[in-house]
């Protein structure tokens, strides 16, 4: 009777580790309209594990390990940065700015910033991230600091998403 139980236990163990070893293919990205600082400051969360994947996949890296090398960090930033763009509700671009990445737990972070425009009735983003990898990728654009939080959610079929503000 022992051994049965350890061994379902083990098998359970198996089971978890596998379970939290698996990828989300989900982002989080978060456009914070800061009136303090006048700028409007974007802070993109990866998972981790996805992030490293992707890195493998997209550079035919072999050895990937975000936490310790910094050039594997700053490859992945590029790639969030190339692929995320935002533009005024009547199509004009809005320059972003890199501010920085970084290691945060499970969560790989990369941030960007742009002065808020004189006027500002909406948003139109592109974000593109990991969606040529997996197409159930999704990634998810929480609007804050212009009324009412508004989100977006990308899929592999989306382009471009708008938002219009109150």
């Amino acid at each position: 009777m022992k051994t049965k139980s350890l061994i379902v236990g083990l098998l359970a163990c198996l089971w978890v580790g596998s379970v939290a070893a698996h990828q989300l293919k989900s982002a989080v990205t978060t456009i914070l309209f800061n009136e303090r600082t006048g700028n409007i400051e974007i802070m993109h969360r990866f998972n981790l594990h996805d992030a490293e994947h992707a890195v493998g996949e997209l550079f035919q890296k072999q050895q990937v390990d975000i936490h310790t090398d910094e050039k594997t960090r700053a490859l992945f930033a590029a790639y969030v940065l190339d692929k995320f763009k935002l533009a005024t509700a009547e199509g004009e671009p809005l320059p972003l700015s890199s501010v920085g990445y970084q290691v945060d737990g499970r969560d790989f972070w990369v941030y960007q910033e742009t002065p808020v425009p004189k006027k500002v009735t909406g948003l139109e983003v592109s974000h593109k991230a990991l969606q040529e990898l997996w197409s159930e990728q999704q990634n998810l654009v929480n609007i804050e600091g212009k009324g009412e939080i508004k989100s977006l959610q990308f899929n592999a079929n989306d382009d471009r998403l708008t938002v219009q503000f109150d």
